[in-house]
């Protein structure tokens, strides 16, 4: 009889991990304590908006989203590849003539780079297609923006394009995460697209819970601690499991637990407005690189990617700014709108803000990324496991690798203590 498993956090890593056991013929229950599933993947319905909580993307060449998800009935909308890019002189268009052709004069005039910048990055996108992602995780760490040095590329073209492109994926300003995950995201942008579910990122997490028994899932319970084979919660209850694998973010409860756990974290604060005139008619990101920037990292326009993320005759506008803003909320607000009239005018006014979300712990900030796990990177001890990002790198595909190489190496051992039991 195959033993009971506990998991603790139904986000992506958790709910992957409870996937695959329960396919295996394990009984598993995921503990969770807020009120759904989907850790740091929420999407929250508000006056007929649908509000992410963060502007996050699922790239479709992630290798785990693909072994793992149904795309077509997350109904995907896909990004137009490229991005507007605001700089003090205007802005400008630039993107993969080869994948969206008719930006192909705007990007060779685009005022981003050198003609010698624009075919550098089509050439290194080619040299990480053609790389894999062992040998992107095998390299030598460095910043990325070394790296991206050590590739030749121009101040003005990393000043002007990947660094305000690349600190909206990181959400640090300064390109210092390290180089194997700038060449992997930069090899998972060649080989697919950027895209969100048409009803939202949460879409995803219900996707995979929706292939667990209902009855699987205990909501609204904290775990404060893991003693033995027992589980302890808030409000005192006690739950016994076979095995238990803690699925959390890198918090005080894996701490308590593991030795040496990565603690560290980026934040963002994402602010969404509503309108009636869309200030874009491109389904794209909107970069900001002025010199004088203040708050705003990037903007999308979440309709031109999915009309469901709003009501009919209504535009969403999804707002990025690295850090957790130590500001009143009218004040934030105010200072969005003041950054960005000199390229949208007056009609920022007009936009009326819907809510605004402080993510603590939107990413891990992981001094070493790797791509694999060692069976002392899972095994706590006998019977007590975990899994996350924060063991790898920050994305949706580690969160999902994560799930998955604990589950296998429960479902290992307890094979193999089933053949030395007979």
């Amino acid at each position: 009889m195959n033993p009971t498993i506990t998991i603790i956090g139904a986000g992506i890593s958790g709910l992957t991990a409870g996937l695959h056991l329960h396919r295996q013929g394990f009984s598993v229950k995921i503990i969770e304590a807020s009120d759904r599933a989907g850790g740091r993947i929420k999407t929250d319905s508000i006056d007929g908006f649908k509000l992410d909580r963060g502007f996050q993307v699922l790239l479709t060449s992630y290798p785990e989203a693909k072994m793992l998800l149904d795309y077509e009935a997350l109904q995907l909308k896909t990004f137009l590849p490229g991005a507007t890019v605001l700089y003090d002189g205007g802005q400008f268009e630039i993107a993969d003539p080869f994948r969206r052709p008719s930006a192909l004069l705007a990007t060779v005039f685009a005022p981003v780079g050198s003609l010698k910048d624009k075919l550098n990055t089509f050439l290194l996108k080619q040299k990480l297609v053609s790389k894999s992602i062992e040998g992107i995780f095998m390299q030598e760490q460095k910043s990325s923006l070394e790296q991206l040095k050590n590739y030749g590329f121009s101040s003005k073209m990393i000043n002007r394009f990947f660094k305000p492109f690349f600190s909206g994926i990181f959400l640090e300003n300064n390109l210092s995460t390290p180089n194997r995950m700038f060449d992997f995201v930069m090899k998972m942008f060649s080989e697919g697209d950027a895209a969100i579910p048409a009803l939202g990122m949460e879409e995803i997490p219900k996707q995979l819970a929706s292939q667990l028994p209902a009855d699987s899932f205990l909501y609204n319970t904290k775990v404060v601690d893991i003693r033995e084979n027992t589980i302890f919660t808030d409000t005192g209850a006690e739950i016994k499991s076979d095995i238990i694998i803690v699925a959390t973010e890198a918090n005080n409860l894996i701490s308590k637990l593991k030795n040496n756990v990565e603690t560290q974290h980026h934040s963002v604060t994402n602010v969404y407005f509503q309108t009636k005139i869309v200030p874009s008619n491109k389904a794209v990101v909107i970069l900001n690189a002025s010199e004088s920037k203040k708050v705003v990292n990037n903007l999308t326009v979440m309709t031109n990617v999915s009309k469901a993320y709003a009501p009919a005759g209504k535009v969403l506008i999804s707002i990025s700014c690295n850090g957790i803003l130590d500001l009143y909320e009218q004040e934030l607000v105010q200072k969005i709108k003041n950054e960005l009239q000199p390229w949208f005018g007056k009609q920022v006014e007009e936009w009326s803000h819907l809510k605004t979300y402080k993510i603590k712990y939107a990413l891990p900030n992981l001094k070493v990324l790797k791509d694999d796990l060692t069976i002392d990177d899972m095994k706590i001890k006998d019977n007590l496991y975990c899994c996350g990002d924060h063991l790898l790198n920050g994305s949706i595909n580690a969160a999902m690798k994560s799930g998955r190489l604990v589950a296998d190496l429960i479902i290992a051992e307890n094979r193999q203590n089933y053949i030395e039991k007979n």
